[in-house]
């Protein structure tokens, strides 16, 4: 079979991972730059051109595409999905899950708990817009936030009015959410391929610090997920309609809270947190539907 990872850097873990386990499952496997593919679009024969080649022999892509690179990436992966390639995830729910306003629209009309959350068009009543979401503490989040980027936690109100006062002077978007301090600065991630949950860790944020990113300096043991939280993240990846997911959850007095799908988790913390080989099993993923 003929695979194409679509990422930018070939030296990144994850996509040194894939190159593996798919070279050691027999398979052909080269990594592309989706930036620097040109799409030719016509009626018959929509194709990709890249380096002086068409790659019209493409199987199936797993694409890794970065938030920044989005918009671009997207309409790649929609290009070789027009070809007949399979993809871990199809460009519709790619762009579905970067946003991450419609992401949480559709984990709520899933029934799934969340943060109380709260987004508005730059309102003036800031005050209002905290009350909704029970006060401080609160969090307040960049849309275009990643890896912990953009995420702020304010302890008092005065604080949580003037973050959110100076990203609306900014016309920058931003939701607001309740602070769940049970969770004691840790989150679950379970990754889920193709609808069965192959790792699960617990991430722990650093002293002094909220955010449990692993790129934050958080820590991560194996864990084993109960019921109701395998429960939970597998229906949140299909709402979203995702082959290949990482779902972070929060624990909370109310049971598992979802703070957000990704659609292009990385494997490098998962990984060596559970010592499972996530990268074997996106590949067998794929050879079961090619």
């Amino acid at each position: 079979m003929n695979l194409k990872i679509l990422s930018r850097n070939a030296h990144l873990y994850s996509t040194k991972r894939l190159v593996e386990a798919g070279l050691q499952k027999g398979h052909s496997v080269e990594v592309v730059d989706p930036l620097q593919c040109d799409l030719i679009i016509e009626k018959k024969n929509p194709t990709v051109y890249y380096k002086g080649r068409h790659l019209e022999t493409t199987d199936a892509i797993i694409p890794r595409i970065g938030a920044s690179i989005t918009y671009y990436g997207t309409a790649v992966v929609r290009q070789f999905q027009m070809m007949g390639a399979f993809s871990t995830t199809s460009s519709e729910s790619l762009v579905m899950s970067r946003d991450k306003l419609r992401c949480l629209q559709v984990l709520s009309r899933a029934k799934l708990g969340l943060p109380k959350t709260i987004f508005t068009n730059y309102s003036r009543d800031v005050r209002e817009s905290i009350r909704h979401v029970g006060g401080a503490p609160l969090v307040i989040k960049l849309l275009e936030g990643t890896q912990g980027l953009g995420v702020v936690l304010a302890e008092t109100e005065n604080a949580a009015e003037s973050v959110i006062e100076a990203f609306n002077g900014l016309e920058a978007r931003v939701i607001v959410q309740e602070y769940i301090k049970e969770a004691k600065g840790a989150d679950l991630r379970a990754f889920v391929v193709d609808g069965k949950i192959v790792g699960a860790m617990k991430r722990q944020a650093k002293e002094g610090e909220f955010r449990s990113n692993l790129h934050r300096g958080g820590s991560a043991k194996i864990i084993t997920l109960s019921d109701e939280e395998e429960e939970v993240a597998i229906k949140a990846v299909k709402a979203m309609g995702l082959g290949v997911a990482g779902v972070d959850m929060l624990q909370s007095a109310r049971g598992p809270l979802i703070l957000e799908v990704n659609s292009s988790p990385g494997l490098e913390g998962i990984e060596r947190a559970t010592g499972t080989d996530i990268a074997k099993e996106i590949i067998c993923y794929i050879e079961r539907n090619t």
